[in-house]
């Protein structure tokens, strides 16, 4: 049998992989030959095997650290790294500047340059950066449509009334289509998300819900949107990259959050995925373990990676063509 080089882990497509990882309090390092993470346990260290080929997403969230050779490893596998707060909270600076997540890319590859040359004709001109914002969040809307409905929601005891959302999400899509700039399109965009939390509260019967801010909140709905946004931040860093788009170049987020552009297609699968499982496991009472579980589950039927990957293309090659069709 032919011995596989480092380089051949990259053979398996990002929107194929199977994992993702959010790690506390451990080492990550490389332990025979192999990336692995250690905990401790009493006088013991146990070691847990990170199968690289098949990981889009590694986040490190508080008491982690990562040696020089894992940080090699990974890279040489194409997975990206990310580090956050604990619990998916955010890290937060000394003068308590709120820094979502800091990435870092591989660079030990070449990337495509096809959607960077479509991003560059349209980006710089406004009107049609709103455009492909408009574009995102319509997406956004349908990706509600069809996952709120889908039957392993209601399975799990998440029924919503479907003249309710489909009124909701009705007025987005108007709304959407009227806004004029970007300031009202994310105003829109967080008039939907509360919306949606009514929606969900309704659905599973939570009670009294008040959606916190700056990973504040104590309660388990709460807890488990936090944590589990990052895992959407996650595949929406590593969509970005595998198509070799820069993490600034936002078009709706780009003057509200660094790297925008990772929140811009997180917004893709946040609110159809990650919210409804995040009051599910919170009646459930799951723990945090079993609510990444139950995330990772939906966001791996519903394809999300492919999705968000395939929405950037699409989003790329039509509003460059309209940039094209403009008079010079």
């Amino acid at each position: 049998m032919d011995e596989v080089s480092p380089s051949d882990l990259k053979t398996i497509l990002h929107s194929k992989r199977a994992n993702i990882y959010y790690l506390q309090h451990c080492r990550v390092l490389v332990n025979g030959g192999r990336v692995e993470y250690v905990t401790d346990a009493g006088k013991e260290s146990l070691y847990w095997n990170i199968p690289i080929a098949n990981t889009t997403t590694v986040l490190l969230g508080t008491g982690t650290s990562v040696t020089q050779a894992a940080m090699r490893e990974l890279a040489k596998a194409g997975v990206l790294v990310g580090f956050c707060g604990g619990g998916g909270t955010p890290l937060f600076s000394a003068n308590e500047v709120d820094i979502e997540v800091a990435w870092f890319s591989p660079q030990s590859e070449y990337r495509p340059t096809e959607y960077l040359r479509a991003w560059a004709r349209f980006w710089f001109d406004d009107a049609l950066r709103l455009t492909a914002a408009k574009a995102f969040q319509r997406t956004r809307a349908e990706r509600i449509a069809g996952v709120w409905q889908h039957p392993a929601l209601r399975e799990a005891g998440f029924t919503v009334d479907p003249a309710r959302l489909d009124a909701l999400l009705q007025r987005t899509r108007q709304q959407i289509n009227l806004a004029p700039d970007n300031a009202s399109l994310l105003t829109e965009e967080a008039r939907l998300t509360k919306a949606l939390f009514k929606l969900a509260v309704d659905a599973v019967g939570y009670g009294d819900f008040t959606r916190a801010k700056r990973g504040s909140g104590s309660d388990p709905a709460n807890r488990f949107l936090d944590h589990g946004n990052y895992l959407a931040y996650g595949l929406g860093a590593t969509a970005t990259w595998v198509l070799g788009l820069p993490h600034g170049l936002a078009v709706l987020h780009g003057k509200t959050r660094r790297g925008g552009l990772v929140f811009d297609v997180a917004d893709l699968v946040k609110d159809a995925h990650i919210l409804p499982q995040a009051f599910i496991s919170a009646m459930r009472g799951d723990d945090e373990q079993g609510f990444r579980r139950g995330c990772i589950e939906a966001l791996t039927r519903g394809e999300a990676l492919d999705f968000m990957i395939d929405t950037l293309k699409t989003v790329a090659l039509d509003t460059a063509a309209q940039a094209s069709e403009q008079p010079a």
